[in-house]
C-alpha cells in the first residue's frame, strides 16, 4: 500500500548517500499596490488600501529533506513539465552531487513523473537524471504525507502574507526564509506512524474476506 510505503520512507535513517527528499509546488499571485501603504506609527497600525493591481502569477518548487532540516525553494513562471524538471536538476546537480540515489517522496500532479526528464533533456542527459532517483507516491488524493506541503504553509505564513509585486520580490523573500529556515535547523516533527495509519486509516486498507 502506497501510504505504508511512504510511512516506511520517513523511518529510515538520515545519510548523505540516499537522502529523503519532499519536493512540493505551490502557486502565488504579485500584486501592486494601487497606493503605497501608510506604515505603522504608534499608536497607528499599519494601513493597506483595499485596491490592488494583479501582475501575473509564479510557481513555487519547494525541496524539502526533513531528516537534514534543508529546504530549496526555486521561482518560475509557470509549472509545465518543463519547468519541473529543470528544477528538479538543478537540485540534483547543486545539492545532491556526491548523493547514490535521492529519495523522491511526492504526489501525483502530471508534471510529477520521469516522462518530464526526456520532455525536457536530451535522453542521455534525462537518463542520467533518472538514474539518481528512487521515486515513491503518495496515494491518489492523499498528498498531506509530502511533507513539503507543511513547508509551503509555513512559508506562506512567514514570507508570503503581504502583497508581493513582481517576480524579484518573492525570489528575495523566498530566499532569506529558506536561508533562516536552513540556519535554525526547523523541520517538521513528523510522528504518524504506520501502525497508527492501520487503525486511523483503516477504511482505506482492502477488505479480506474471511
Amino acid at each position: 500500500m502506497k501510504m505504508e510505503d511512504v510511512l516506511s520512507i520517513y523511518q529510515r535513517p538520515c545519510g548523505p548517500d540516499r537522502p529523503v527528499v519532499c519536493p512540493g509546488e505551490m502557486s502565488r499571485q504579485l500584486l501592486k499596490h494601487v497606493r503605497e501603504p501608510t506604515e505603522a506609527k504608534p499608536p497607528a497600525p499599519r494601513r493597506l488600501g483595499y485596491h490592488y493591481q494583479r501582475n501575473g502569477t509564479v510557481n513555487l518548487f519547494t525541496f524539502f529533506e526533513p531528516l537534514a532540516n534543508h529546504r530549496v525553494v526555486l521561482t518560475r513562471d509557470r509549472r509545465t513539465k518543463i519547468d519541473w524538471a529543470e528544477c528538479l536538476r538543478e537540485v540534483l546537480d547543486s545539492c545532491y552531487s556526491e548523493a547514490q540515489k535521492v529519495v523522491l517522496v511526492m504526489d501525483n500532479l502530471n508534471t510529477h513523473g520521469l516522462s518530464s526528464l526526456y520532455e525536457a533533456f536530451e535522453p542521455a542527459e534525462a537518463r542520467r537524471l533518472a538514474e539518481r532517483l528512487e521515486i515513491h507516491y503518495t496515494p491518489e488524493h492523499g498528498s498531506w504525507p509530502v511533507l513539503a506541503e507543511i513547508e509551503q504553509s509555513v512559508m506562506a505564513r512567514q514570507a508570503l502574507s503581504r502583497r508581493i509585486p513582481d517576480r524579484e520580490t518573492i525570489e528575495q523573500r523566498t530566499t532569506a526564509w529558506q536561508k533562516q529556515r536552513n540556519r535554525s535547523e526547523a523541520t517538521v516533527d513528523w510522528q504518524f506512524t504506520t501502525e497508527e495509519a492501520r487503525v486511523k486509516l483503516r477504511r482505506l486498507y482492502p477488505k479480506i474476506d474471511n
